[in-house]
């Protein structure tokens, strides 16, 4: 979840996977999967860098698990699955 600020300087926490766009004209709008939109105080480059931010996150968090849950197979050879050959 990334937080944005509404115009009224409220704050809220919007998931950035479902935004289908960013308007800027000459407020920012998030215009979002469901066609919802949000009005936020936010510059179009400040909202792609908390974006941005937030997948770099989840992705370090993915890494630095260790616990073979994510990105570690090596400890994982349960969840491996064996390929079989194509029939033609």
């Amino acid at each position: 979840m990334i937080v944005v600020t509404r115009l009224n300087d409220s704050q809220f926490a919007i998931n950035p996977d479902l935004i289908e766009r960013i308007h800027v004209n000459p407020d920012t709008t998030l215009v979002m999967v469901d066609g919802a939109k949000f009005i936020v105080t936010e510059s179009l480059a400040e909202v792609i860098e908390k974006i941005a931010a937030y997948r770099a996150h989840v992705i370090g968090l993915a890494y630095s698990a260790g616990d073979g849950s994510v990105g570690d197979p090596d400890t994982r050879p349960d969840a491996v699955v064996p390929l079989r050959p194509r029939r033609i």
